[in-house]
Order: C-alpha cells, then structure tokens, then sequence
C-alpha cells in the first residue's frame, strides 16, 4: 500500500537530527516574512520595503534547505543584503545607536517578529552546527537577516511617523538611582 502523504506534513519530522527543527525554524521565518509583507501592503508608503521582502522570502527558504541540500546562499546574495543593511542604517543614524521597544506601527512589530524569527533561526543552526558540518554563510546570512529585519522596522516606523521608544536595562550598565 502507498503511503498516503495526507498524513504526514513534512516527510524528514521523526528525524532525530537538530536540522529538522531548523527546517521548521526557517519555514517559519519565512511565513512570518509573507505576513509583514501582508501587512506592510495596506500602505503604499511601504512600497520600498516590500520589494525588498519579496527579495528576501525566497533566500529564507533557499536558506532553509541549504544545509540538507546544496547551499543555496550565494556571496552575491550576501553582498545585495549587506547593502540593504547599510543603506538603512544610514537613514536610521542616531535611532539604532541605541536599544528601542520593539512597538510601532504594524508592519515595524510584523518585522521585528521577523527579526526574532531570524535569530531563532541562527540558534537553531548553531544546534545542527554540532551535529554536522554548515557553512559560515548560513550563519552570516542569519545575523545579517536579523540586522537588516530591526531596520527595516525602525524605517517602517519613520515612514509612518511612529517614535522609537528607547530601552534602558536595569539588567546591563550603570544603575541610576
């Protein structure tokens, strides 16, 4: 009897391997990409950063299957994202010389989901990282995700006139009091 796929919704799930929650760490991350951009289209002011996450949703899934398969991350796809993280960092200045409350308008939040699903994502590689061998740029194209997802963020709320609210941790530095 053939086995019938209605039941299982991904074929790798009973793998013990590390790599199979990276798989579902990765699908995530690029869902939760489609959702901001869902988000994100209720404004034609947002019309920069979509194209841009149009671009980015399919590097997260070729991300995703670069460790099981042959890495699908290119140095070119590196570079095209280190450009995006530079020119938003320009345009954020002083705003991202600090921690600020992930808030905001609606598509800054879906994006700083983004973000956090990103790191998640490095974390779960990192996990696979001890179990086999990955290469450098899956995790350099993970940080850099993460950066480039809190700029785009702060960018959202610039457009859309919302303020950042700083964060100052009792946790790290100076105690005033």
């Amino acid at each position: 009897m053939a086995k019938d796929w209605r039941y299982s919704c991904y074929p790798f799930m009973r793998e013990k391997s590390c790599l199979v929650d990276y798989e579902i760490r990765t699908d995530s991350l690029t869902t939760r990409i489609g959702d901001a951009i869902a988000i994100l289209e209720e404004s034609e002011k947002n019309a920069e950063v979509i194209a841009i996450l149009r671009q980015i949703q399919p590097l997260a899934y070729h991300v995703n299957g670069s460790v099981r398969g042959r890495v699908a991350i290119t140095t070119e796809d590196l570079a095209w994202l280190d450009g995006i993280y530079d020119e938003f960092v320009e345009r954020a200045g002083e705003t991202i010389q600090q921690f600020v409350l992930p808030q905001g308008h609606s598509g800054a939040t879906a994006l700083h989901i983004c973000r956090s699903e990103a790191k998640k994502s490095y974390r779960a590689l990192h996990k696979v990282s001890e179990e086999r061998e990955v290469q450098e740029i899956l995790f350099q194209f993970l940080g850099l995700l993460a950066n480039v997802f809190f700029v785009l963020a702060v960018e959202v709320n610039t457009i859309h006139g919302v303020e950042e609210i700083p964060f100052k941790s009792k946790s790290y530095g100076k105690i005033e009091g």
